[in-house]
């Protein structure tokens, strides 16, 4: 009989073929299956029933436990599931989408797309969350099962489930895995893993129902989504319920309407923003931060057109690989433009008007441009995601030999912009081709060699700790990806800096070496807010509309308590614009606390309360927002101290 070797941790043990997962980790510690949830098998995640059969190398295989973010993700995904088993059991005669579990969205955990019987409504999600906890507590198995193709689009077909043959046909090699909820009528076309039983799901919640579109396409028949999220324990589940609570207080869309920042209106458009003029004030605050920080580390300021010949999206490789995401072209004396959704193509006409020599890199490009994405209505969030955005974009150019130094002052640069914002918790994560697939890659392995080393050195140097992620490489080059984390613990995906060697090639890009040969630069990719509206909405959530006193769209008010104080406060407020500070002048009939409690609903950092007494001593008396009074002042002194907080962007207001 012949012998299957397994390595856990640091136990290796010799089984004969053939052996599960579970078996192999219950010879090293009975406690660890009942732990597991499924298991990563040589890198590949497998159900914990994963029978392994005769190898002549040494199999690993490592734990999935609930706690970890794969143990999370089996989780969301087995929900899914269970969801699906819930709305089939109320609903016969349900027509299943797809149901992914959801890592990068701060709101839901997983979702599944149905069509049902009838309409489903709000009313419905705790019914179906009840038959979820009843099937959940019968302990029924989650089995996999390998079936042929043409086996596996019949079964679909006997369901009258039209959808998933479809997926099948398309997806599907000549074998496929189903997944089967035993002792319910759900099964699915998946890979899994999934959990080894429904009584692993104990913390589980339905959020929202939506309307969406097979695949995601307008053009194909509607559905509804149905969200919900999912934890290891209660009390994770409990957490982030109170953390979505508080992050429902802090909507963006909520306050910028409250605090008049910005609009979206269906009169122009889903997902186009209108900013108006408090808000445009944020914006302008947080332009000349870029600016001058661009402007300190040798940056060159660029403008170019909002659309191009389509033929420039051609050699890009848009129009091939991103064309479902750009909007339609038009005519224009015959020649067809479109919209541009990214702006490298136009820094790269730049770059190429002229010839390059060696001394002339680094090349590095700047420009705060707007740009266009064919963004389905449902996917439309606010200022998160928009169909019209600025990307803070920055394009280098670069010598192989200068990308360590260049990404090393890529990194202080993202560091110290989000330092001034107030975030302290920034994450890094390294993603590479990884070793056992570099198929669909772009450029010689030389290349990404030296590109992942000088990205991975550029991190070490500065003592930046990061996650470095096998596999996640964009085809075109190694990335490094900026995340923060905000005030109530959420992860935001902002920055990125990627490293391209396809652009350049496909652009045909050189520069004369020393050697006096053509050599083709190496391309950075650099954005720090991912897009100004996107890093503009998580500011309002972040800060709950509260913005430090630089940010503030109104800095001050001046609140007369009678009108004969009128002309001294207009005095006032004009000396403080004099300064270049953001004020108005509330002069209002109203008694001084209703003016005071309209300035705490607008979140505006400091009051000027006067009256008499400070118009004889030419005085003001000073509130703070959080603080309330600060007592009495000169206006020198209080004008000092706001144009202090202005140039050095504190956070505090003290």
């Amino acid at each position: 009989m012949s012998e299957i070797n397994v390595k856990i941790g640091e136990n290796q043990r010799s089984f004969p073929a053939p052996v599960s997962v579970a078996e192999a980790l219950k010879s090293v510690d009975r406690d660890l299956v009942k732990k597991s949830l499924a298991a990563k098998v040589n890198g590949e995640d497998v159900d914990l029933s994963y029978t392994l059969d005769n190898s002549d190398e040494i199999i690993s295989i490592e734990p999935i436990l609930p706690e970890t973010t794969d143990g999370l993700e089996v989780i969301r995904h087995s929900a899914a599931h269970l969801l699906a088993a819930a709305v089939l059991d109320l609903f016969p005669g349900t027509k299943l989408g797809v149901g992914p579990a959801l890592m990068d969205d701060a709101r839901y955990g997983y979702y599944y797309d149905v069509i049902a019987p009838r309409t489903l409504t709000e009313t419905d999600l705790p019914v179906i969350e009840k038959k979820m906890r009843e099937i959940a507590k019968r302990n029924l198995a989650y089995r996999r099962e390998v079936l042929d193709k043409q086996d596996l689009v019949k079964l679909f077909t006997d369901r009258d489930e039209p959808l998933k043959c479809e997926l099948v046909n398309e997806k599907a090699s000549d074998t496929a895995t189903a997944y089967h909820i035993d002792n319910t009528s759900f099964v699915d076309f998946c890979l899994g893993p999934h959990v080894p039983n429904t009584n692993k799901l104990k913390a589980f919640k339905l959020l929202a129902l939506s309307g969406a579109y097979w695949k995601g396409d307008a053009n194909n028949q509607q559905m509804q989504r149905i969200y919900g999220t999912a934890f290891a324990t209660q009390e994770e589940l409990d957490a982030w319920l109170k953390q979505r609570e508080e992050a429902e207080r802090r909507d963006h869309r909520r306050i910028g309407k409250e605090l008049d920042l910005f609009s979206i209106s269906d009169d122009y458009g889903p997902g186009l923003i209108l900013w108006h003029p408090k808000g445009a004030a944020i914006r302008m605050e947080m332009e000349n931060l870029l600016k001058e920080e661009l402007q300190r580390r040798g940056y060159s300021f660029v403008f170019t057109p909002h659309i191009a010949k389509r033929q420039l999206w051609r050699i890009s490789g848009h129009e091939e690989n991103y064309a479902d995401g750009m909007y339609a072209p038009t005519s224009i004396e015959d020649e067809e433009y479109r919209l541009k959704p990214m702006n490298c193509p136009f820094h790269i006409g730049i770059y190429k008007a002229s010839p390059k020599s060696y001394r002339d890199l680094p090349q590095r490009y700047s420009e705060l441009g707007t740009v266009y994405r064919a963004e389905l209505s449902g996917a439309i969030h606010g200022l998160m995601r928009c169909r019209g955005f600025t990307v803070d974009d920055a394009h280098l150019f670069v010598r192989p030999d200068q990308i360590r130094e260049e990404i090393a002052d890529c990194l202080d640069f993202a560091i110290k912009v989000f330092e001034t914002y107030g975030f302290d918790r920034v994450r890094f994560e390294l993603s590479v081709r990884g070793a056992a697939e570099n198929k669909g890659y772009l450029g010689a392995n030389e290349d990404w060699e030296n590109a992942e080393t000088a990205l991975a050195n550029a991190l070490k140097e500065r003592e930046i700790s990061y996650e470095r992620i096998e596999g996640e490489a964009a085809f075109y080059g190694p990335k490094i990806d900026i995340k923060i984390e905000d005030a109530i613990g959420r992860i935001w995906q902002l920055g990125t800096i990627q490293l391209d060697f396809n652009l350049p090639e496909r652009f045909e890009l050189e520069y004369t070496g020393e050697d006096g040969q053509r050599h083709r630069p190496v391309m950075i990719h650099r954005a720090l807010f991912g897009s100004v509206e996107r890093f503009f909405g998580v500011l309002i959530e972040h800060y709950a509309g509260a913005f430090p006193f630089w940010l503030a769209p109104i800095q001050i008010t001046v609140l007369p308590i009678t009108d004969r104080i009128n002309d001294y406060a207009e005095s006032v407020a004009s000396e403080l614009k004099q300064s270049g500070l953001r004020v108005e002048m509330n002069l209002k009939s109203d008694k001084i606390g209703a003016k005071i409690r309209d300035a705490q609903i607008n979140k505006i950092p400091f009051m000027l309360v006067l009256g008499d007494k400070e118009l004889e001593d030419k005085t003001i008396a000073v509130r703070e927002r959080k603080q309330g009074d600060l007592g009495v002042m000169r206006l020198d002194e209080f004008k000092d101290m706001a144009k202090r907080l202005k140039e050095t962007r504190a956070i505090a207001n003290g």
